[in-house]
């Protein structure tokens, strides 16, 4: 398209500033062809001519372009494109050859991001709230590093302050036979983690009551975070960085932190404290670094940690944070303003809403483990990795989910999950008895593309084509659902067309193999790699068989 207006500008038909980037789309009706465009309608201002003018002259130029069938001028100047045959098939080729990296892209070349989910205070295991959150925001890393980011995906280990104090001293009463604090743990992972301090350190209890909360401190935070480390692997999370925020301290990163913010003119004493002017930039009101008493706030190790994050090169900070802490984003965006940043480009929040489980139509509120919450093992062990990291996934964060344990654990077509491995399996089927029957798709050469003519062809074919640009939306809008929500409509493309009478892959007994034939095959093997593909950018399995 920007090679017609280019020739276009270059002839002396339109007198316009060729640009960067023209929007093309896939039609979602049939009758409309396979491509739109709204080019026209974005140049007629600038080149003094009606847009159905501008468009007719756009018509003419890509009507003549090697496998365009022809191109219509439609309502007030839109394009509709329609694709001959041969070249809407030879996308079968493109992705067979690509392989895994179709679907890859450099929409965001160069952009290095770091990109900072789940980091639930290591006081007990994952909630459903950051399991939410483990599926959303390791599919988000990859999908950004499939659009050519530089991603660090990273951990925030909320290892000092009060909370710490009470995880320690619930862990000492549990061992010592008392019940915990009034504003302690409870749940039988306190009790686990206890038994397995004293088991190690026998001695721990003949200790004078600070030495031993201290003990049970130190190691049940380590045993904990490792805990919460062994889960995260077995979902699938992977994180580059678990970055300790009891390091910020010790290092002098937050008090270096309150000095460089003051040299930018934003810290100011007042009443003994040293307070952070977040209001000048949007803040509902001043946040205090320092308190009276000497004490530091968990929003000086906020600051301390941003500007950690964009001292290591990273240029967008990007925050994943549950429904309970809308209240942190403006004053995380005031932080970055204070150090001299964009609020509007150097950092991202993004906010997920709560999670439900249903089993036999009821809510399910209890674990076993931790008592009053959902674990992550809980999630895993109901309804398995797959499931729940799709599941999850595949819903806008912004809206409240719901997970119903019997449709998720079930061979059903409403099961998405399942109808999107399902298609992948079929492929993997036809692709293993053409194999078994001799059948070979052939070389690319051998490849006759214009044979693959059918309807649900074309549309299995257009469905193919839009992959790489959901991966790029999905990327540029942070939101890993677009991809899942594709996978869905593909599976469905897939499935009508391989239930179809008219579109038999496979030669039936001893029947010549034809160029059909192999085409259909090229189409069901780039079909497999497309759903695997788009699988693994969600840290789900594509199963050979179900």
């Amino acid at each position: 398209m920007l090679s017609a207006v280019r020739a276009s500008v270059e002839a002396g038909e339109l007198d316009v500033a060729v640009p960067e980037h023209v929007t093309v789309e896939r039609s979602k009706n049939r009758d409309h062809g396979d491509y739109a465009t709204n080019v026209a309608l974005q140049l007629a201002k600038r080149a003094g001519k009606p847009p159905r003018e501008v468009a007719a002259v756009l018509a003419a130029r890509l009507t003549a372009v090697d496998g365009v069938a022809s191109v219509d001028v439609a309502g007030p100047g839109f394009l509709n494109v329609t694709l001959d045959a041969a070249s809407a098939g030879a996308l079968a080729r493109t992705i067979v050859e690509g392989g895994a990296a179709y679907g890859r892209g450099d929409s965001l070349q160069g952009l290095k991001i770091n990109l900072e989910f789940v980091s639930a205070n290591p006081t007990g295991p994952i909630h459903i709230g950051g399991v939410r959150w483990a599926a959303v925001g390791d599919s988000l890393g990859r999908i950004l590093r499939a659009a050519g980011a530089d991603v660090s995906t990273e951990y925030y280990i909320n290892d000092a302050g009060v909370q710490i104090d009470k995880f320690g001293a619930s862990l000492m009463a549990s061992a010592n036979g008392r019940p915990v604090p009034e504003d302690g743990y409870v749940g039988e992972y306190i009790n686990d983690i206890a038994a397995e301090i004293v088991a190690a350190e026998p001695d721990v209890l003949t200790k004078p009551e600070d030495e031993q909360k201290k003990v049970f401190t130190a190691v049940g935070l380590r045993l904990m975070v490792a805990e919460i480390q062994r889960s995260m692997e077995e979902f699938g999370a992977h994180f580059d960085v678990w970055f300790s925020e009891k390091s910020l301290h010790a290092s002098g990163a937050v008090e270096k932190a309150i000095e460089r913010l003051r040299a930018q003119g934003h810290v100011y004493d007042d009443g003994g404290a040293i307070w952070l002017r977040t209001t000048d930039f949007g803040d509902d009101k001043d946040r205090v670094l320092i308190k009276s008493d000497g004490e530091t706030t968990y929003f000086a190790s906020d600051a301390a940690y941003y500007l950690d994050k964009r001292d290591r090169g990273n240029e967008v900070c990007v925050y994943m944070l549950g429904a309970d802490h809308h209240g942190y984003v403006g004053r995380l965006k005031a932080i970055v303003a204070c150090a001299g940043d964009d609020p509007e480009h150097n950092i991202e929040v993004l906010i997920g809403q709560f999670v439900k489980m249903l089993r036999g139509g009821e809510e399910v509120r209890m674990s076993k483990r931790a008592g009053n919450i959902i674990t992550i093992d809980d999630v895993v062990e109901w309804i398995g990795v797959d499931a729940a990291r799709y599941s999850l996934a595949r819903s806008s964060t912004d809206s409240t989910l719901t997970l119903d344990i019997d449709l998720l654990t079930s061979a059903a077509r409403e099961n998405p999950v399942y109808y999107v491995q399902y298609a992948h399996a079929r492929t993997c089927s036809i692709m293993k008895n053409a194999a078994a029957a001799g059948v070979d798709k052939g070389s690319a050469d051998q490849f006759k593309p214009e044979l693959l003519s059918h309807e649900l062809e074309s549309i299995l074919l257009g469905v193919l084509g839009e992959f790489p640009q959901v991966v790029a939306k999905s990327a540029e809008w942070r939101e890993p659902h677009h991809v899942a929500r594709y996978l869905e409509q593909l599976a469905g493309a897939y499935h009508r067309f391989n239930d179809s009478n008219d579109n038999r892959v496979l030669p039936i007994g001893d029947a010549e193999t034809t160029d059909l034939n192999r085409a259909r095959l090229w189409l069901v093997e780039a079909t497999r790699t497309t759903i695997a593909n788009g699988l693994e950018l969600l840290g789900v399995s594509a199963p050979e068989r179900l």
